[in-house]
């Protein structure tokens, strides 16, 4: 498994960093692997609610159908799967003060069947895809808090 872990520092109040971040479909905004992040389902976000998720990575292109597992005041966990990978995104939230939020992003990969035997190879990768969640998410957080 890889896992891929980031702390990161919001201008934003911790309830709209959530409000955000639980609509999955803005993955396109912060997720520089996200190529298009789609609701599947209708109605208020809310535990079950899934996105078809499409990523560019290695030159080569993948869906992933993501499903909000959590949704707590701190805390939101995202699960994908195919028929290679499931990955994980879990984010934890701190209020450093009534406007400042703190992220704790941890995102985990567990490859299936022959894609196991990459696992080693691709954890450079997927750190640098993490340093780039780090670099555009505070900003896209912030620009919908404005």
């Amino acid at each position: 498994m890889i896992v891929v872990r980031r702390n990161m520092v919001i201008a934003c109040p911790l309830d709209e960093v959530v409000a955000y971040l639980e609509d999955f479909g803005r993955t396109e905004q912060w997720d520089p692997g996200t190529v298009r992040c789609v609701r599947v389902d209708e109605g208020p976000v809310r535990p079950g609610s899934t996105w078809r998720n499409t990523s560019h990575f290695r030159g080569r292109t993948s869906d992933l159908l993501y499903r909000l597992e959590t949704r707590d005041p701190a805390r939101l966990v995202f699960v994908g799967k195919n028929s290679t990978v499931t990955a994980t995104d879990d984010m934890r939230f701190e209020a450093r003060s009534p406007a400042v939020t703190e992220l704790t992003y941890v995102g985990s990969l567990r490859f299936h069947g022959l894609a196991k035997l990459a696992t080693p190879f691709l954890r450079a990768e997927f750190e640098r895809l993490g340093d780039g969640v780090t670099e555009r998410l505070p900003a896209a957080v912030a620009q919908y808090c404005r």
